[in-house]
C-alpha cells in the first residue's frame, strides 16, 4: 500500500516553498502565472506532531500540501499507518471534487506545515479563471484515474495472493 501512495503522491521532498507548487503533480503542468493565481487560493497552517488534520468518517472539504514535516494516513479505529507522507507529497485531493467522508485519518506525526486547498476556494477560481480552473480539474481527473488503475492493479494483486494461499492451504474457493 506503501508504494500506491508514493506512486500517485509524486512528492517533492526538499524543495522549498516557493518550488513546492509547481512540483505537486496536480500544479506541474501549470505555468508561474497560473502557479502565482493557485499559490493566493492557499490557507496555510502549522500543526504539532499528534494533531489530527481530519479524521475518519468526517465530510472532506479539501486537499493537503506538506511544506514540512510527517503526516501518518491511519485506519480507525485500529490507528493502524497505512502511509507516511511527507514534504512535497499531498492528500485529500478527492474532497475537491465532492464532500466525500474522509477514508481515513490524517495527523501530523510530527511538527509540520501545511498548505490547504478547499473547494469553495477552487470553484471560486472556476468563476474567476475558468481556464485555469479547468485545467486544475482536468489535472485532478488525470490523478484520481491513476490513483483507480493502480488501486485496480493491487486488488487483482491480492485477489490472486489469496488464491494462491487457498490452494496452498487446500482450501475450496467456495464455488463448489
Amino acid at each position: 500500500m506503501q508504494s500506491l501512495w508514493k506512486s500517485l503522491l509524486g512528492g517533492a521532498s526538499g524543495a522549498n516553498e516557493d518550488d513546492l507548487l509547481g512540483a505537486v503533480p496536480l500544479f506541474e503542468d501549470l505555468t508561474s502565472r497560473e502557479l502565482d493565481a493557485v499559490q493566493r487560493l492557499l490557507h496555510r497552517r502549522d500543526y504539532v506532531a499528534g494533531e489530527s488534520i481530519f479524521i475518519q468518517g468526517e465530510p472532506g472539504l479539501g486537499m493537503y500540501i506538506i511544506v514540512r514535516g510527517a503526516v501518518s494516513i491511519q485506519s480507525e479505529p485500529s490507528g493502524r499507518e497505512l502511509v507516511e507522507l511527507v514534504d512535497g507529497d499531498f492528500f485529500g485531493e478527492i474532497a475537491l471534487l465532492n464532500e466525500v467522508i474522509r477514508t481515513a485519518t490524517a495527523r501530523a506525526k510530527t511538527d509540520c506545515t501545511l498548505l490547504s486547498l478547499f473547494q469553495p476556494d477552487l470553484l471560486s477560481l472556476l468563476d474567476r479563471n475558468p481556464r485555469l480552473g479547468v485545467k486544475v480539474l482536468l489535472s485532478l481527473a488525470r490523478l484520481v484515474g491513476l490513483r483507480l488503475v493502480e488501486v485496480s492493479d493491487e486488488v487483482e494483486s491480492l485477489t490472486r495472493e489469496c488464491e494462491e494461499l487457498r490452494e496452498a492451504a487446500g482450501v475450496a474457493d467456495g464455488d463448489g
